[in-house]
């Protein structure tokens, strides 16, 4: 074996739960070290070390990826009432990937992975499209009440110096519902940032949509912002790397994506972006075939799959019984971690790598050769169904042609 490639700056490494903790260490041990001399800060995510340092590590995690700018994330388990009890948890912990990209200001990018054989639902969809979410408020930051007939809801801001603004929400005749939502400059302005140097390093055009002819103050306001430091910030960038932004209203969006051939960012607020990456992962073919990537807007990536733990695999795992759980996204969250690396190091080598073996990747499923999801999805003739480890060996084999 040649000289294994080197790294300068470690990425910081988050393990994860169930079978996608299995696979990452098949991935590292068949795929990765044999061939890079691999330097990584290591964070043990899993649900039982979380809650022995009570979620500390979380946090350590997200300040270590500050620090060295690159992480890569295996999935993990955001617990419910039944894990509480599977894992006898203290208490019912957070989701480890919103307290990540709480710290880290970032917005999440998610992107398909397309393979020949695998037919969108939407034919003329020929490139990937890729989903910027804002995460940050709205409805997951919301205040909710019910309300009974012959009340009346009114807005309320009560200003630094104690004066009061209202407006009527809702003269109630009948029993009903009101819901708070709030978002800050702040959290819009860093949410722009991140998608517009995102599309300055994918060489991609990027829409901003949301629903300001109705919402004229609430979702205008991100319209503006948006516009503001695209003007003030972006624009000659833009034209440089020669490619656009523009704005348009969210069902104008829809119309828009469901015509064209992809190939482009679509920002959306936070909801939006929830229900529309899982619309676009579904109509590409497979949640398991998509990239997840979250970036802070002073430049700091951090890359996971988009995908759950594989509970249900693991279970069977447990029992000795063999498994073909895709390992793509997983697969993709470390070459993508690799390759930004290699970029913001200056080790071509390692990016290189991470190129060779997304196409080793690729190759082997278009070969016919996949795991049983894929398999049933696939149009190709002559499939080969594996098992999880036969799957990253048959990548191993194509990856050392490749090298």
């Amino acid at each position: 074996m040649a000289d294994k490639i080197q790294m300068k700056t470690p990425i910081v490494e988050m393990d994860g739960d169930e079978m996608t903790r299995v696979i990452w260490k098949m991935i590292k041990d068949i795929l990765l070290t044999p061939y890079i001399d691999l330097k990584t800060e290591y964070y043990d995510l899993g649900l039982v070390h979380r809650n022995e340092t009570n979620d500390q590590v979380t946090i350590d995690s997200a300040e270590a990826t500050k620090k060295y700018g690159v992480a890569v994330k295996c999935a993990t388990i955001t617990p419910n009432a039944e894990r509480v009890k599977e894992y006898n948890l203290k208490e019912m912990w957070k989701s480890p990937n919103g307290t990540i990209r709480a710290g880290l200001d970032g917005t999440v990018f998610r992107s398909p992975i397309l393979v020949k054989g695998i037919t969108p639902y939407i034919p003329t969809w020929t490139k990937p499209i890729t989903i910027a979410r804002h995460a940050y408020g709205d409805v997951y930051k919301n205040t909710e009440m019910t309300v009974e007939a012959g009340s009346k809801a009114e807005l309320c801001v009560t200003k630094a110096d104690g004066t009061e603004e209202r407006s009527l929400i809702h003269d109630f005749k009948t029993d009903g519902i009101i819901q708070g939502i709030h978002n800050i400059d702040k959290s819009i302005g860093s949410f722009a940032r991140s998608c517009f140097n995102y599309a300055l390093d994918l060489k991609q055009d990027i829409w901003f949509a949301t629903k300001d002819t109705i919402s004229k103050k609430y979702d205008h306001r991100f319209k503006d912002v948006f516009n503001e430091i695209f003007e003030n910030e972006y624009k000659d960038k833009f034209a440089e790397a020669g490619i656009s932004y523009f704005y348009t209203l969210i069902d104008d969006a829809v119309a828009r994506v469901i015509r064209s051939d992809g190939g482009y960012i679509w920002a959306c607020k936070n909801y939006d972006g929830d229900v529309m990456s899982d619309m676009i992962a579904t109509a590409f073919g497979s949640l398991a075939m998509m990239t997840s990537v979250l970036v802070s807007p002073d430049g700091v990536y951090e890359y996971e799959a988009a995908h759950g733990t594989v509970q249900r695999h693991y279970y069977k795992y447990l029992k000795g019984e063999t498994t073909s759980t895709n390992s793509v996204a997983t697969l993709y969250a470390w070459t993508g971690a690799l390759r930004k690396r290699g970029e913001l190091d200056g080790t071509p080598e390692l990016s290189d790598f991470a190129d060779k073996l997304e196409k080793a990747t690729i190759q082997t499923i278009e070969e016919g050769v996949m795991t049983g999801d894929l398999a049933l999805l696939s149009k190709l003739d002559n499939i080969q169904k594996v098992d999880t480890e036969t799957f990253l060996v048959e990548v191993d084999k194509r990856l050392k042609a490749l090298l």
